[in-house]
């Protein structure tokens, strides 16, 4: 991905290590996930693998080729979800702020919690926030990406490579 904005409580103050940097979170919810990941490990047991083909479809199929030289469930597919991993499981009408999240990784903050978009993007393009390694974008080009919601790291298109803030303002909403 690259940038991702995240629903949050106001008062959601993003946690952060011994040395006061960022600790990076994963989005989504740790409980789907988990649920997910316990089922895939129940399937491997009696021989089975998520099957692809029918995303998103959740279905499985039997274990054939590389799958097969793998003993273990962890070792084919990491180990479980851990739930300090994850942003917590605010119900959604405590989620009334949005950041910006950076989701390179599991995921850090960008900016503080603001209620209105508006306010996020003029944030973001006053304070030089990032859009894609050195580069920065225009308040216009945050609105339009905070409308999508998320844009991935860069896009080349027409030759040109730009951050995929800058190409989110490019496209139809």
């Amino acid at each position: 991905m690259g940038r991702k904005v995240r629903m949050v409580p106001a008062d959601w103050e993003h946690p952060k290590d011994e040395r006061g940097h960022f600790i990076p979170l994963m989005g989504g919810s740790y409980s789907k996930d988990r649920a997910e990941w316990d089922e895939e490990a129940r399937q491997w047991g009696l021989g089975m693998v998520l099957d692809y083909s029918n995303y998103p479809a959740r279905s499985f199929k039997p274990k054939e080729g590389s799958a097969l030289e793998y003993p273990e469930f962890e070792a084919w597919n990491g180990p479980a979800p851990e739930a300090d991993g994850y942003m917590p499981d605010w119900p959604d009408e405590q989620r009334t702020h949005m950041m910006m999240y950076e989701d390179i990784s599991e995921g850090t903050p960008i900016s503080p919690a603001f209620e209105r978009d508006e306010d996020l993007a003029r944030w973001l393009a006053d304070n030089g926030a990032s859009s894609f390694g050195n580069s920065t974008a225009t308040y216009e080009q945050w609105l339009a990406m905070i409308g999508q919601g998320s844009a991935i790291s860069m896009v080349i298109s027409g030759g040109v490579m730009m951050s995929g803030v800058e190409f989110a303002a490019t496209q139809p909403q």
